[in-house]
């Protein structure tokens, strides 16, 4: 049986993933989804079932579609993932905004949520730009090893 094995060369360093868990902006999304849940527990965001579902929803979409494409095991597809990723990080971006206007969060945790959804979405935008050239400089494909 083969194994596949993505190999990524990102700012000097070589990035292996071999499994999603291995996925640094997968790793970021799981924290900000830890931080998500436990504010959302709080008496004035529990109250409000539909906002928190939703932001709870979009929170688990980041990272369920980032392993969703790494799964497929394409390019074209994970870059597809990723972009779906990207927007549901935007999406709890925008709940974060709008849960600290009618005061379910505070100034501090509204800065922390924010700041880690731009990294995660930086950081996700990178990683489908390297995708993207990579794809076109070299036709890049998972190299196959044996077990």
């Amino acid at each position: 049986m083969k194994t596949i094995r993505w190999y990524l060369f990102i700012i000097h360093y070589e990035m292996k993933f071999t499994w999603f868990e291995d996925i640094e902006i997968r790793q970021l999304s799981m924290e900000l989804l830890k931080k998500i849940y436990t504010i959302s527990n709080l008496w004035k965001f529990k109250s409000d079932y539909g906002l928190r579902d939703q932001i709870r929803r979009a929170t688990i979409s980041i990272s369920s579609n980032i392993v969703e494409g790494f799964e497929r095991q394409n390019n074209n597809e994970f870059i597809r993932f990723l972009k779906i990723a990207k927007w549901s990080c935007g999406e709890v971006r925008n709940q974060i905004y709008a849960s600290f206007y009618i005061w379910y969060i505070n100034n501090e945790e509204f800065t922390q949520l924010k700041d880690m959804c731009i990294i995660i979405s930086k950081k996700t935008s990178s990683l489908i730009t390297y995708l993207e050239d990579t794809r076109k400089q070299w036709n890049f494909k998972p190299q196959l090893s044996k077990p």
